[in-house]
């Protein structure tokens, strides 16, 4: 054997190997329990999904040797190109595949169907990875920050154009590396924000502060209450304004004070959120003030952040019944309490958590779930393979899942954060992000705790497109960090 692969294969990283063969394993029997059917004999009939999943099995593990033996240099070097490609075949799949259940994201091949899209991932962190540990890159070049911006959202917006939102929702996990390599947090708070309010915008949008006074709404007079509150803190955080803090503070808390006593003594149907229109006005103003007096961007930022809340408010109704399908508004309406929709888009959730909740502590046992076996779940050997793990196996064995999971993350971060080339720290950071993100929305949405979107369960889930490429994202970084002692790639 060549010395240099056999000191590939000494640096190898057994823990991260270990993890993965085990929820590979775990996930091809809950697979076999899902699609089982009572007249099945043998788990080899590869005309059932398991024995299917075992063929993708094994090409897996010919990949994973594959990309192990490479010479490491071709991922940076190819990286680019890697991305170039991956961008030319998710147009054109756009262009050619066929409607599959409303999304044009699969490419047909005779019996293989393959998804671009996954794969697409991997190629967009080595581009990623590359562009940020090229020579000179500063986040604080704007042109270098709008480059690094297209590189993710460029895949991402081809993808939405598939009708595969929650591949490329996918995605939006990067901006986590990118806080790791130095962005600001401020983007990271901006995203929070932009949720929170879309959530509560939608949620509370139509539910009147006061049941008397109509034409008021809840959910903008909070967004207005959180930004204002947020401005505050970053006006005492940056600048230790108390000056302007203590006078907003008095003045909101003096308008609704005496806004409650003319509204119960005087029986006057004063508009609350017109008084916080007032406070928004008065700090806004304060602002732009201070910005001018002092010559400081940052108040205008603040300022900006204030009166962009208030506007992203008001047009978060519009997207949501005009920009969002029919099916997605639903999801969201049934994950947000507001419709109980069992029988359509709440069905599967509904049956989800029922055969999750059966399964108590210890599960039915191996082949015992009723739920999963009279297919209650509709793709439970998919996006809710979860909810077999959990009716089989109970509390323990979902637990362990997410243990195994979780170690695998904690794994990947302590592998990035010991690399010596910013290239394969960065690609990490990648892996362990994507992956944290497939993780924690595929398990939120079979427990009911956000949307369903339609996203795998990594190295569980049915499907050779989703295994294979989480497998090519996992053993890149694996001979990465195998060579990590040998190649100075900066």
């Amino acid at each position: 054997m060549d010395r240099r692969n056999e000191n590939i294969l000494n640096n190898i990283d057994l823990w991260t190997i270990g993890l993965y063969i085990a929820l590979v394993i775990f996930g091809w029997i809950s697979i076999y329990g899902a699609s089982y059917n009572f007249d099945d004999s043998e788990f080899w009939d590869f005309s059932q999904r398991f024995g299917k999943q075992l063929v993708w099995i094994g090409c897996s593990v010919v990949i994973a040797a594959v990309l192990l033996m490479l010479d490491v240099k071709i991922y940076t070097t190819l990286a680019y190109v890697i991305y170039g490609f991956f961008i030319i075949l998710l147009i054109v799949t756009l262009l050619v595949a066929p409607d599959t259940r409303g999304s044009h994201s699969w490419l047909v091949m005779g019996p293989i169907s393959l998804q671009p899209a996954e794969f697409a991932k991997t190629a967009t962190c080595l581009c990623l990875a590359k562009f940020m540990s090229s020579y000179g890159f500063t986040m604080k070049d704007f042109r270098q920050l709008v480059t690094m911006y297209l590189i993710i959202f460029v895949p991402m917006l081809i993808i939405v154009a598939q009708n595969e939102t929650g591949s490329a929702l996918a995605y939006l996990s990067l901006f986590l590396v990118l806080y790791r390599q130095g962005m600001t947090g401020i983007i990271l708070l901006l995203g929070v924000c932009a949720a929170v309010f879309f959530v509560v915008s939608i949620r509370f949008g139509a539910t009147p502060i006061v049941d008397s006074i109509p034409g008021e709404s809840l959910g903008m007079f909070a967004i207005m209450i959180m930004a204002i509150v947020i401005a505050l803190s970053m006006v005492y955080f940056y600048y230790k304004d108390k000056s302007l803090v203590k006078t907003i503070s008095i003045l909101g808390v003096s308008l609704f004070f005496v806004g409650i006593v003319v509204y119960t003594y005087l029986d006057i149907k004063i508009k609350f959120s017109y008084l916080a229109y007032i406070v928004v006005g008065v700090l806004i103003l304060y602002l732009l003030s201070q910005a001018i007096r002092q010559r400081k961007c940052g108040y205008f930022l603040i300022s900006l952040f204030v009166a962009g809340s208030i506007g992203f408010g008001h047009i978060s109704d519009y997207a949501f019944n005009k920009i969002l399908q029919p099916h997605q508004q639903t999801r969201i309406k049934v994950t947000l309490g507001m419709e109980n929709d069992l029988k359509k888009s709440g069905y599967n959730v509904n049956q989800s958590m029922i055969a999750i909740g059966s399964g108590r502590l210890t599960g039915k046992g191996f082949l015992q779930g009723t739920q999963t076996k009279l297919k209650y779940v509709p793709e439970q050997d998919t996006d809710f393979i979860f909810c077999t793990v959990g009716e089989e196996h109970g509390f323990i064995g979902t637990t362990a899942v997410v243990v195994c999971f979780l170690a695998l993350m904690l794994r990947l971060i302590s592998l990035a954060e010991r690399q010596r080339s910013v290239f394969s720290k960065i690609y990490g950071y990648c892996v362990a992000s994507i992956i944290f993100f497939h993780v924690a929305i595929n398990i939120g949405m079979v427990i009911g705790l956000t949307p369903v979107i339609g996203i795998p369960l990594p190295f569980f889930s049915y499907g050779g497109s989703s295994l294979w490429s989480f497998t090519i994202l996992l053993f890149i970084f694996l001979r990465l960090d195998a060579s990590r002692k040998e190649y100075m790639m900066e």
